[in-house]
């Protein structure tokens, strides 16, 4: 029998429910504001968002009006590159979710390191650890999609197994997750605002993630569950282009 990799984390206290109503609140954003209005549009705008927020959470000085024009800096154009190719990469998630991240890093990277290091792991530890998170992404689990987004997103930053760009990564492949998992299937969240709301909590509940075992572990899901929240009152059908 398959055991399931996120089983002891459903029941941790308080979580079902905060991700219980994280979940509740993005459906009813996502119904009430968005089934008349919803366009490609209205997806490019929430991905250009996230691409913003991705980059300045990856250390990008550029504003959205910048990233916006074209005209931001690297990091921010790194962030725009992938968003730009991202959910191509849905149905191969689902397939062979190493390489869908595999392909997320050479975007991330194209620009900054040699052809032989894009997609590719640091080293053999590193390899193991995307191994162990591919299982995540394809063992049945009961744990809701917000959870294996949130999960997926905290190991791939805190292992960095990439050689650059492991932020940028996992908050792309969290996205991903929203969207393969049908979540959020058009992209109209923007999670990666969320957590650039929330930048302090969310640099150091990742810091306790990697360093506070178990209680690391609950306090990124709670963080997270509030983070996806404000995501969803980031979305370009709660907050028009200006």
């Amino acid at each position: 029998m398959t055991v399931d990799p996120l089983a002891r984390l459903v029941s941790l206290e308080g979580v079902p429910s905060a991700f219980a109503a994280a979940r509740d609140g993005i459906d009813v954003m996502l119904r009430d504001r968005g089934l008349r209005r919803t366009s490609p549009e209205t997806t490019a705008e929430s991905l250009l968002r996230g691409a913003h927020a991705s980059a300045v959470l990856e250390g990008s000085t550029a504003t959205l009006a910048e990233v916006r024009a074209g005209t931001g800096d690297a990091v921010a154009a790194d962030a725009v590159r992938v968003s730009a190719a991202l959910l191509a990469e849905v149905p191969t998630l689902r397939r062979s979710p190493l390489q869908a991240l595999a392909r997320v890093h050479a975007l991330a990277g194209a620009t900054s390191l040699p052809e032989d290091r894009l997609g590719r792991p640091r080293d053999a530890a590193s390899a193991e650890r995307l191994q162990e998170l591919a299982t995540i992404l394809t063992a049945p689990t009961q744990a809701p999609a917000l959870i294996v987004a949130a999960v997926l997103h905290a190991e791939l930053a805190t292992a960095a197994p990439f050689a650059s760009h492991n932020g940028m990564v996992a908050r792309a492949a969290e996205r991903l997750v929203l969207v393969s998992r049908a979540v959020d299937e058009k992209s109209l969240v923007v999670p990666e605002a969320g957590h650039l709301a929330l930048r302090a909590a969310y640099e150091s509940n990742l810091r306790g993630y990697a360093e506070g075992g178990r209680a690391g572990v609950h306090a990124w899901l709670l963080y997270a569950a509030e983070a996806y929240a404000a995501g969803a009152e980031a979305s370009p059908l709660r907050r028009p282009a200006e």
